[in-house]
Order: C-alpha cells, then sequence, then structure tokens
C-alpha cells in the first residue's frame, strides 16, 4: 500500500475513533459544556499529518457528532470545530516546525491558550443565541465557568497527548502503517 493510501486510511480511522471517544467520554460539567477527549486523537492526526489532517477530522467528527448524538444542533457543530480546529491546528503547526518534544510542549501549551480564547470569544456570541439569555447574562459567566471549562479540557487533553504520542507512533511505524 503505497504512502498516500495509508494516510488515507489512517486518517480514515483517525475519524472512527475520534467519534468513538465522543460517544464514549462524553462527561457534562455545567450547563451545555461536556468533556469530550476526541482533541486527543484529532491532535496525534494533526501530529503525524499536519494540521490540514485535524482540521478536516475534525470537520468529519463535528458533522457525524451533529447528526446522530448532539443536542446542540448547528451552534454545536460550530462550536466543537472552532474548539477543536483552535486547539490542534496551532500545536500541530508548531509540532510541525519544530518536531521535538519541547516542540510538541509549545505546540500544546499554545493550543491550549488559543483553544480556550477563542472559546471565550465564541461562547460570548453564540451562547446567547443558543441558550436564548441576555449577552450580558453570558458575559458574566465567562471567566467563573467558560475560562476554567476550556481551559480544564484542553489542558487535560494536552497532557494525555503527551502521554500517548509516542507510543502510538512507535506502533504505527512497527506495523509498517506510518513512514518515519
Amino acid at each position: 500500500m503505497n504512502s498516500k493510501a495509508k494516510k488515507v486510511a489512517l486518517t480514515g480511522m483517525l475519524c472512527a475513533l475520534a467519534f468513538a471517544l465522543v460517544v464514549a467520554i462524553r462527561i457534562p460539567v455545567v450547563l451545555f459544556l461536556k468533556y469530550e477527549a476526541k482533541d486527543i486523537i484529532i491532535a496525534i492526526g494533526g501530529f503525524m499529518f499536519g494540521p490540514l489532517t485535524s482540521v478536516i477530522v475534525s470537520l468529519i467528527v463535528s458533522f457525524i457528532e451533529m447528526i446522530t448524538i448532539s443536542d446542540t444542533g448547528y451552534i454545536g457543530f460550530i462550536m466543537n470545530i472552532v474548539s477543536t480546529c483552535s486547539f490542534v491546528t496551532v500545536a500541530s503547526y508548531i509540532y510541525k516546525k519544530k518536531h521535538d518534544i519541547s516542540g510538541a510542549i509549545i505546540g500544546l501549551i499554545c493550543g491550549v491558550l488559543t483553544g480556550t480564547a477563542a472559546m471565550i470569544a465564541w461562547n460570548y456570541f453564540l451562547t446567547p443565541i443558543y441558550m436564548k439569555i441576555p449577552r450580558d447574562a453570558v458575559t458574566q459567566m465567562l471567566i467563573p465557568t467558560f475560562l476554567p471549562f476550556n481551559l480544564a479540557k484542553h489542558s487535560i487533553n494536552a497532557g494525555i497527548i503527551l502521554l500517548i504520542y509516542k507510543p502510538i507512533v512507535i506502533g504505527l511505524r512497527k506495523a509498517n502503517l506510518l513512514v518515519k
């Protein structure tokens, strides 16, 4: 199997694994906010193949989630894409430029910060529409609710990525599914 076919097959597997994690690990935290571990798989795809792959996987998984198990509709779809892409594309872009452990750590820290900041902004704009509440009420929830939730979610995912990325890549290389 050529490397392009392997990449397509692995990208499909990443989509399936990320969606399986959404179904298996969906922990309600506060309001409509749920911890999901799919960003772990999507970031691993970005680390292996670059930021574009993470965007593609994010779009596919978020769409499948929207039409199957989500109760947040198109707003949840948009928020999922923004949250995931702002976290994983930044992390995988930096890792692609500095392909070592320090690049991974710097990328993930920047991804955590970017993802958290993006979600503060998007919650400010979309939560009043979704929850049908005044923007002032949302503004009062930004720091005590949305900030810690997103910071914790992205930080947990970043920590797990640091723990499992290397063993996964080593396993894929030994199975001759990933080119060095």
